[in-house]
């Protein structure tokens, strides 16, 4: 088989996925309580629909949309237990955000039997693409990649984009984390049929799956779990596409152009080029949503890093705190961790401490200690080119670091800023360790708060001049 990649980027001289490559997804214990933050999608936001003092059941719709619309999704328990606070949480992005704190009430209707209450079963192949199309959103179900973009709205692209290759996001490039391996392993079955399901969706008869070479060996029974499938049989054409283990080979732009040849145009997206890409984990909720009518509730994920004395797969409910797993079914040297990593270390989050909620989109949980992470202070920029020649998109870091650092923020943006995907690329072999990401991140919320500032005054100016019209005649 042709193992394909894109230029640039990184070779790590090691994935340290070792730790947790071929173990399975364990449940957590039954916890005593879970924080769910009621907003996780990148979207419109929610608000509670329960309130302190309710009974709630694993599985129930917690929060939902005003007003339910195009960028909304959902969010439920994940335990069964009574709503005891509804407050504002640190969340894995460092901001506050309101959670429902749910603490735990009865026995065995718990993660471990995986019970829930479920959504009535519903045929994919029979109902209505409307109908489809609500179920996913009525699921909650968003991707689970990282960004968190509502699931049913990436498979209803507008008319005027032609769809004709679905692509499976399962290269897992990031160190460390091993989950969508474990996942494809455990479930091959429910990933070939969730992904017919966004073939019959989308109406897409090409499909391909697209992982690193380091996960070779899953082939032959992703490749079994496709000739047992007649729905697959008949959605068409899917296929396994190896690509060369290079980060950021799992960004959906650069897993396009490795499986396809065609590159995302600046400021675009996959719909551009005709492609839809999913995460593995993403794929295999729609096929639960349909199948067993279970909603997003559960998240697997990676425990793990130098600090991590039991690093292994998870499959933790959304919500769990992390000193309920800890000690006994994640055992860790706290003396050792310099950093605690939400994701991976190239584009996770450092959070400030334990009490920080598991989300849909929480890939992994790092542990890491001194010898893993660079603590140095930055110096000046040496001009040697090592951004640009690693940058996956083609970019020049450097640029529009200057520009940023100039509060020029059109020429950051002319220069690119807007088409960084935050890899980390260039931070990771600047010599002179400038933290070139955070910049761009912090450069980007400049630009944001700057529209909105545009568009609230031209709404301003907009109503001033409404108010000098003379009012009609009667």
């Amino acid at each position: 088989m042709a193992v394909s990649t894109f230029k640039r980027g990184l070779r790590f001289p090691s994935t340290r996925k070792e730790a947790t490559e071929g173990k399975p997804v364990e449940w957590t214990p039954l916890l005593k309580q879970v924080v769910i933050p009621i907003n996780q999608h990148l979207g419109a936001p929610n608000k509670c629909l329960v309130n302190v003092g309710d009974k709630v059941k694993r599985g129930q719709k917690i929060a939902d949309a005003a007003a339910p619309g195009p960028m909304t999704v959902p969010v439920h328990a994940s335990i069964t237990g009574v709503v005891k606070k509804i407050e504002p949480r640190t969340q894995q992005n460092n901001s506050e955000g309101i959670c429902v704190v749910i603490e735990a009430v009865g026995e065995g209707e718990g993660p471990g039997k995986d019970i829930f209450q479920a959504l009535p079963i519903l045929d994919p192949f029979t109902c209505t693409k409307e109908e489809a199309l609500a179920r996913i959103r009525e699921a909650g179900i968003m991707g689970m990649g990282g960004a968190g973009f509502p699931t049913h709205i990436k498979l209803n692209p507008p008319p005027n984009k032609t769809i004709d290759t679905i692509i499976v996001d399962g290269a897992e490039c990031e160190p460390y984390l091993t989950t969508d391996e474990a996942v494809i392993e455990e479930k091959p079955d429910m990933l070939i049929l969730g992904l017919a399901i966004i073939m019959h969706i989308t109406g897409v008869k090409k499909a391909i799956i697209g992982m690193e070479d380091n996960k070779a060996q899953l082939i032959p029974m992703i490749e079994a779990a496709i000739q047992k499938n007649d729905k697959a049989a008949s959605a068409g054409e899917i296929t396994v596409g190896l690509c060369k283990t290079r980060y950021p080979q799992g960004g959906e732009k650069l897993l396009i152009t490795a499986l396809t040849g065609r590159e995302v145009p600046s400021g675009g997206m996959p719909m551009d080029v005709g492609c839809i890409v999913q995460n593995v984990g993403t794929v295999v909720a729609i096929a639960e949503a349909f199948k067993i009518g279970k909603p997003l509730i559960d998240r697997d994920l990676t425990v793990s890093g130098g600090a991590c004395k039991t690093p292994k797969n998870i499959r933790a409910p959304i919500g769990t705190l992390l000193p309920d797993l800890t000690p006994g079914f994640i055992d860790v040297e706290f003396d050792k961790v310099r950093k605690l990593l939400f994701g991976g270390p190239m584009m996770g989050n450092a959070v400030p401490n334990l009490n920080v909620p598991i989300q849909k989109n929480t890939s992994g949980i790092v542990f890491m200690t001194a010898a893993e992470t660079i603590a140095e202070l930055e110096s000046p920029c040496m001009r040697c080119g090592r951004c640009i020649r690693n940058c996956p998109i083609r970019l020049s870091p450097v640029l529009t670091n200057n520009a940023l650092e100039a509060g020029d923020l059109d020429e950051a943006v002319r220069i690119g800023l807007m088409d960084c995907i935050e890899c980390g690329s260039c931070t990771y072999m600047c010599p002179a360790r400038i933290k070139l990401v955070q910049r761009f991140r912090v450069g980007k919320g400049r630009l944001r708060i700057k529209q909105a500032a545009a568009q609230a005054a031209a709404a301003a100016a907009k109503a001033a001049e409404a108010a000098k019209q003379p009012a009609p005649a009667n």
